[in-house]
């Protein structure tokens, strides 16, 4: 079992693509804005991803579990040795493609947060995710848009609300445009202020 270095609240966030949410918190970490907290583990749902990278530059313990080749529940079943082996206290789903089973988020009440790229209740659930999002909201002509920090529950997208943070519509909007815009303005505000909050017992 891993020592506890400090009684910074240890934090594993998991993800399947880039990483781009992870070096945010890696980031807010490295200037204090993160500090009731540390980025102590990083799951892929699949190997290969540039976010392991970036976990190794930052000195993170990474471990790549391929979700489709084993199935959900081999999956979830080591995703919880790992949490057990380093003793995390609070998980991230950071561009997680993935939706846990409700017997997964059962074991860990208020425990795990989600970003989610719209203003929920707008435009979420399981067909809601990347690019998908943001095509939704350009067809439904929304004035405003934005990003929602929440808990992880049974339900997609449906955990307590933590915190949100509108974005604006432009015209000449592409899906790629206001995805970029969400992210600078409000995903990456918001999900290392909710870490801290609750890592900080804020939330």
């Amino acid at each position: 079992m891993k020592e506890r270095s400090s009684m910074k609240k240890r934090v594993a966030v998991f993800v399947s693509g880039g990483g781009t949410n992870l070096q945010v918190l890696l980031d807010a970490q490295a200037t204090g804005a993160l500090h009731s907290g540390e980025i102590a583990l990083v799951i892929a749902s699949k190997p290969g991803v540039y976010a392991l990278e970036r976990a190794e530059k930052a000195g993170v313990p990474a471990f790549a579990i391929p979700r489709r080749e084993l199935g959900l529940p081999e999956f979830e079943a080591r995703c919880i040795a790992l949490l057990e082996e380093y003793r995390i206290d609070y998980m991230v789903t950071a561009g997680f493609l993935t939706i846990f089973s409700e017997d997964f988020v059962s074991r860990f009440p208020k425990q795990i947060i989600n970003i989610h790229p719209a203003l929920i209740p707008a435009f979420c659930g399981k067909s809601f995710y990347g690019l998908r999002v943001h095509e939704a909201a350009l067809e439904r002509g929304v004035k405003l848009t934005g990003a929602t920090v929440h808990f992880v529950n049974e339900v997609c997208d449906g955990g307590e609300i933590i915190a949100q943070k509108a974005v604006e519509v432009l015209p000449g909007d592409t899906p790629e445009i206001l995805q970029r815009r969400v992210m600078e303005q409000a995903e990456w505000v918001l999900l290392p202020q909710a870490l801290e909050m609750l890592c900080a017992g804020d939330c």
